[in-house]
């Protein structure tokens, strides 16, 4: 299992703001992660997506009882 270099709560925020999630990983640098707690149902495929437009990669993802857990790699 991957440790996260920064954790991120992004449950208060509906939908999920992607400013957030990129203004956490300029902070980075390549290969470390960043952990996002969400409590958006649509945040599953908005991390997909984000991961995708923004050529991180997402490491893993979860949710149980409307919380949900990514984790992404800074390219």
């Amino acid at each position: 299992m991957t440790t996260a270099t920064q954790t991120l709560d992004a449950r208060p925020q509906l939908p999920v703001a992607h400013s957030a999630h990129q203004k956490a990983l300029n902070t980075l640098q390549a290969g470390e992660t960043l952990q996002i707690h969400a409590s958006d149902p649509g945040s599953v495929k908005d991390m997909q997506a984000f991961c995708q437009q923004t050529g991180n990669e997402l490491v893993a993802s979860g949710g149980a009882d409307g919380e949900f857990s990514f984790l992404i790699r800074k390219a």
